[in-house]
């Protein structure tokens, strides 16, 4: 046997040992190509894989069937930085579900049945760097304070989802935010989405393909527009419109002011008949005296 066979048998042991190891944790019908890494991409799944290694880092879970999350789910998995899950049914992520990973990095759920995005819903994943959301085509709202505490998150997309309009607050409140996907949304360009086109207009450096590549409907005719045809001015009639909120001030206002100017004639004119009264009774009062 040659001499440098001798010293390289243990090696081999060694490597042997872990490659049976890793075998043995990973999840059946999944692939582990490393000892931190389980990929179980389009393996017909309707559920979350079980017995998955507790230190891995990263899961991929893309092209498949799962329409939920367990809330506790990842509350075991905290090196977990890189968690993909997209193209499966997930139509609802339970607030609290995400904010256990804290070290979580990358996560993508595009490509979902997802509806809504709570507050809530990625607690303060304060690692998280970039977040997918786009082609979920039910994803209609996405709460103000969605992404409250994702003071990390550089990339955002939320492109070709069902979304109409969006609160500025919820783009605003990302410190780190340097690339966000908005295109192939069915925008209307109203007066709720004055804010938010003001807010592109400062920020289109930030859009992948400039306001060239957004489009928004007119709330006349829903025509198409893109955004480059519009300005400032597109939208000056909306800072003269009243919303529900001022209507209703106003029209408490005037109740309120109608009934204390009601009270105010009543206790002035009750006033006005005691003093009259007073002053026949004094009178009367002086004439008896005369007499």
């Amino acid at each position: 046997m040659l001499p440098w066979v001798h010293w390289l048998q243990p090696i081999l042991v060694l490597l042997s040992s872990v490659f049976w190891t890793w075998g043995e944790n990973c999840p059946a019908t999944c692939l582990c190509p490393d000892p931190h890494t389980v990929d179980c991409s389009g393996r017909g799944l309707t559920r979350l894989p079980e017995e998955i290694p507790l230190d891995v880092r990263r899961l991929l879970l893309a092209d498949n069937w799962i329409p939920r999350i367990p809330s506790d789910f990842l509350v075991l998995y905290s090196d977990l930085v890189y968690l993909d899950l997209r193209n499966n049914s997930l139509s609802y992520i339970e607030p609290g579900t995400l904010s256990t990973s804290s070290r979580l990095v990358f996560l993508d759920l595009g490509s979902n049945n997802l509806t809504e995005i709570p507050k809530g819903t990625f607690g303060e994943s304060r690692s998280l760097i970039k977040l997918r959301l786009g082609n979920n085509p039910y994803l209609s709202m996405v709460s103000e304070d969605a992404f409250l505490g994702l003071t990390s998150l550089r990339e955002l997309e939320l492109e070709r989802n069902a979304l109409s309009t969006l609160k500025v607050g919820a783009l605003s409140q990302l410190p780190s935010l340097r690339v966000v996907r908005l295109e192939g949304n069915p925008w209307v360009c109203n007066c709720n989405f004055t804010n938010l086109f003001e807010w592109l207009m400062e920020n289109h450096h930030k859009l992948p393909n400039g306001v060239e590549g957004m489009e928004c409907s007119l709330p006349m005719d829903g025509r198409r527009v893109s955004l480059t045809q519009l300005s400032k001015d597109s939208f000056r009639e909306c800072q003269a419109t009243l919303t529900l909120t001022d209507l209703l001030i106003i029209i408490f206002s005037g109740i309120s002011v109608s009934v204390v100017a009601i009270m105010t004639s009543f206790f002035l004119a009750s006033t006005v008949h005691c003093f009259q009264r007073w002053s026949k009774g004094t009178k009367g009062d002086e004439e008896e005296s005369e007499e």
